[in-house]
């Protein structure tokens, strides 16, 4: 594809997951000869296995002890993979660039007053009226504070404090679909002109009693023993398993990158996300149509990483129109090791596709039953993300010859 000043280009990546924090041990999942068996908390949560935080040096990128303290892990995910995308995009102690880069973050609602949320769910296990039930607890029973320091562009109001990135702030909420849009948005931005360097990613804690009680809602989560993400069986819940992840890019135009000297992982030619009913085979007419507009060229060989819940039939259906969309290309679900990290799940999908196509790894498969070897490095890669209930988008990127 040919090159033109506008196009949008990864220049930095800061991804945290349970394999550990920044390029080196991601770099390692990606270049491995075996299938990875990623590392699973299976006890503290009974009976919901989750991959779990690692260990994570705060004062590495919060130097304050006094902002580290009013974050809470969310917010200090964040922050962290964001100090790490632009120490490696080497604007972490550039003011001016700092100055003048725009940050679009994906963000959930942060952490819940557990104790009023238990409160809830058991009167209401005696109560019919339960509207009347919620309205009153929450007049009688929370903090007006709790308001103030849980807002959703609290990640973002720190990344600004702690890294001093404070051009023009936005501020996407709900799900995968927050982290599709925070992309998009960028995306289409630099192209068009109105931006030269954006941050943008997210952040996303799975050990929290407050989402199990969110997505178990649905019965989404699985249950019991972890399984590759193409095998989990309907006897053991939902089949989605939560993973604690943070991930932030540099995005710039190629003209800012090259005046800097920048080092570039890969492009992102085309991005696409949507959302509407799925059934009827809702979701295949939109699978279908964004993988045409991202992907209609793209060459046997390439790398396709899925973000798929893992949720049964969600999964199995994307699977399906991905293999008959992108023949002779390989397919790796990467939710099955990293975790699903909802609003996090397609900005860590974009940084494991950047760092693949950079250094030429062969990946392993992630699900050998499921997923084709792949014989040698990929110059292309499509990432998709797939919401557990909504929300559905892909990315192209092509590495940097």
């Amino acid at each position: 594809m040919q090159k033109t000043p506008k196009d949008v280009v990864i220049t930095g990546i800061g991804i945290v997951s349970c394999f550990g924090t920044g390029k080196e041990p991601h770099i390692a999942l990606l270049s491995g000869k075996d299938a990875p068996v990623p590392p699973i908390e299976s006890e503290k949560f009974k009976p919901y296995p989750i991959h779990p935080m690692p260990e994570i040096d705060w004062s590495l990128q919060i130097a304050k002890r006094g902002d580290q303290r009013q974050m809470e892990n969310w917010q200090r995910l964040g922050v962290y993979s964001a100090g790490l995308a632009l120490d490696d995009a080497g604007l972490k102690d550039n003011v001016e660039a700092c100055a003048t880069m725009d940050m679009i973050v994906a963000a959930g609602g942060g952490e819940r007053d557990i104790a009023v949320d238990t409160l809830i769910v058991n009167e209401g296990l005696k109560r019919n009226d339960r509207e009347q039930l919620v309205n009153e607890k929450l007049t009688t029973e929370l903090r007006p504070t709790l308001f103030l320091a849980q807002l959703s562009n609290l990640m973002a109001g720190n990344i600004s404090i702690v890294h001093k990135v404070t051009g023009s702030s936005r501020t996407f909420m709900g799900e995968e679909a927050a982290g599709l849009s925070a992309i998009e948005t960028a995306f289409h931005r630099i192209r068009a002109g109105q931006s030269t360097h954006s941050l943008v990613g997210g952040a996303f804690v799975a050990g929290r009693d407050d989402i199990f009680l969110l997505v178990e809602g649905i019965q989404a989560h699985a249950t019991g023993e972890w399984k590759p993400l193409w095998q989990r069986e309907q006897a053991d819940g939902g089949g989605m398993i939560l993973g604690t992840v943070g991930a932030f890019l540099v995005l710039e135009s190629r003209e800012h990158a090259a005046a800097r000297g920048a080092h570039i992982y890969a492009t992102i030619d085309a991005i696409e996300s949507d959302r509407g009913r799925r059934d009827e085979g809702g979701l295949e007419k939109r699978l279908n149509r964004i993988a045409e507009a991202v992907g209609k060229d793209v060459a046997s060989g390439a790398l396709v990483l899925s973000g798929a819940s893992g949720m049964h039939d969600i999964s199995v259906r994307e699977k399906v129109v991905l293999d008959a969309a992108f023949p002779g290309a390989v397919v790796r679900g990467f939710g099955g090791v990293t975790g699903h990290g909802l609003e996090a799940q397609f900005p860590v999908g974009l940084a494991l596709a950047a760092l693949a196509l950079d250094s030429k790894t062969t990946v392993p498969a992630f699900d050998e039953k499921a997923e084709a070897v792949m014989s040698k490095p990929a110059s292309e890669a499509i990432v998709t993300t797939v919401g557990y209930v909504r929300g559905e988008g892909m990315a192209h990127l092509s590495a940097e010859a």
